[in-house]
């Protein structure tokens, strides 16, 4: 199952908008390309709070920074046979920042790239 896409502020304003308009929910659904289930969710958050804004959430903050992140992105996609624990190495030595190799895995995974297992070969056998 694909991640599920997010609206952005922009566009919930943009369908609010049309919705005190008098456009119909399905139609705003279909010009901004998501069910009307999306867009009724949407006004009625709206009606409760009066904003489209995201709620603050709680949870585990990451151990990475947005920057961080894009030079994990970046050690991968410029060496493309790079271990994660190679990747992790470089990270630790550019910005002092210690995290696992399944940390570095997970970030190249968030953004659609996978990370390299070192390959042990066996000589001598078929």
């Amino acid at each position: 199952m694909p991640p599920r896409r997010k609206v952005t502020t922009f566009n919930k304003a943009r369908a609010i908008a049309w919705l005190q308009d008098g456009v119909s929910k399905r139609e705003v659904g279909r010009r901004l390309g998501v069910s009307h289930s999306v867009v009724v969710r949407l006004h009625q958050k709206f009606q409760a709070t009066n904003s489209v804004l995201e709620r603050p959430r709680s949870g585990r903050p990451k151990k990475t920074t947005q920057r961080e992140d894009r030079f994990i992105r970046r050690q991968a996609l410029q060496q493309r046979g790079t271990t994660a624990n190679i990747i992790r190495g470089q990270l630790r030595v550019a910005t002092n920042t210690n995290v696992s190799t399944k940390t570095i895995r997970k970030r190249l995974h968030e953004v659609g790239l996978r990370s390299r297992h070192h390959v042990v070969q066996l000589y001598g056998h078929d």
